[in-house]
């Protein structure tokens, strides 16, 4: 994911996010889909085999990233000899490490004491920069309590007396990379700890894991788990948005499509409301607030986007210019309140202009897909649109004179 300072569930954080990798290519003598010719009426998905891979996503979104991140950090204020930082030792490190190294241990450790005015001007006077300073407001106990009751629920594991052996296990699944063995780590802690609180989100790594092997039927298996233990488990509901949506997923179900297109639109509705419900830190100004909601929510905008761009265009009547509209505004909102825009939602925004005939609007979309997409396939397939849909326009201009 992109390195930029994000904001990302209950508290604003500086922290990694990696790009959509997209990998693969199109098999030789595949045909293009143009969305501007597009039978309105065909019934299935809107993207041919070939242009499967632009909406196949196999990197974490920046809630995952942070929902774990606060998690570790949880779980590792009660485990044995994890110790938190403390303000003498903050300015100690403030003053003789760098900047990078000072938010990394902070980040990774915690501290013991809450932000105050005083602290924060004893940091600068030690030259501690704005993203010091913030990493050390955010690793405070009043944050790590809000950010853990949004992440793990009212009660969260933090809070809970789990088993020290039991957490060590989650804290396996947690670190472990290989996505195989992060599977088999969720099966087996599954199997002996059938009512962990911490299953819920052991199940939501286990769909991650299933995420990076590309197998979108597990994902929504896995996010299925995780749902009925906790409706409120926010990374699994966005993990499994993003798999229904899918377009090979919805080829697979296609007598069930517009059951599993509801479905997906009930998700992204109860993921918003959660996301509204993020309380403001004392610090935030009202716009600063509503600034770091829209970009929480902006990773539920283009996925429903997609649900209702697949709504628009696969019924037996014909276009649904309703479902079209509602397309274009949730894709609209998703690449305008998002610090890092995705270039699937620009991809897919330019196939719903093409459909309601907006060549231009839809040229530019697809010219943001590309420029955000490069060295991916959907560069390729973007530059393709383009070249067709100019061609449309062209004609179009011919045959109104």
């Amino acid at each position: 994911m992109r390195f930029k300072r994000t904001l990302c569930v209950l508290a604003a954080f500086v922290c990694a996010s990696v790009p959509y990798a997209q990998t693969g290519q199109a098999p030789a003598g595949a045909q293009s889909q143009d969305p501007a010719r597009q039978d309105p009426a065909h019934p299935g998905p809107r993207c041919d085999v070939a242009r499967d891979d632009y909406m196949t996503p196999v990197t974490q979104t920046q809630v995952q990233m942070q929902a774990q991140a606060v998690m570790r950090r949880q779980l590792e204020d009660h485990m044995e000899g994890h110790i938190l930082m403390t303000e003498t030792v903050v300015m100690k490190e403030v003053r003789t490490a760098p900047a990078e190294t000072v938010i990394k241990e902070v980040n990774g450790r915690g501290v013991d004491f809450d932000m105050t005015r005083n602290i924060e001007k004893k940091l600068r006077k030690a030259n501690a920069s704005d993203e010091v300073i913030e990493a050390v407001r955010q690793a405070g106990p009043k944050v790590r309590e809000q950010v853990a009751k949004m992440v793990l629920g009212p009660s969260p594991a933090g809070a809970q007396d789990i088993p020290k052996g039991q957490v060590r296990e989650f804290s396996a699944i947690m670190v472990e990379l290989d996505p195989a063995k992060a599977i088999a780590l969720v099966d087996e802690f599954a199997k002996k700890y059938p009512n962990s609180p911490l299953l819920s989100q052991a199940y939501s790594f286990g769909a991650n894991a299933y995420q990076q092997k590309g197998d979108v039927e597990k994902v929504v298996e896995y996010t299925g788990k995780s749902l009925a233990l906790d409706p409120d488990n926010l990374t699994s509901l966005i993990l499994r948005l993003g798999m229904l949506t899918m377009p090979q997923y919805l080829r697979a179900h296609a007598a069930d499509r517009n059951k599993i297109l509801r479905e997906a639109e009930a998700d992204a509705d109860h993921a918003l409301e959660l996301i509204s419900q993020i309380p403001k830190q004392p610090t935030e100004t009202a716009a600063e607030y509503q600034k770091r909601l829209a970009g929480f929510a902006s990773e539920i905008h283009g996925p429903l986007g997609s649900v209702h761009l697949e709504l628009a265009s696969g019924g037996p009547a014909g276009l649904d210019r309703t479902e079209l509209a509602k397309a274009e505004r949730e894709l609209s909102t998703a690449v305008t309140t998002s610090a890092n825009p995705d270039p699937r939602d620009y991809y897919r925004m330019g196939e719903a202009y093409a459909l309601d005939g907006k060549w231009d609007d839809a040229m530019q979309a697809f010219k943001k897909a590309g420029g955000l997409g490069q060295g991916t396939p959907i560069k390729t397939y973007a530059d393709e649109q383009i070249t067709r849909l100019k061609k449309r326009k062209a004609q179009d201009s011919v045959a109104s004179r």
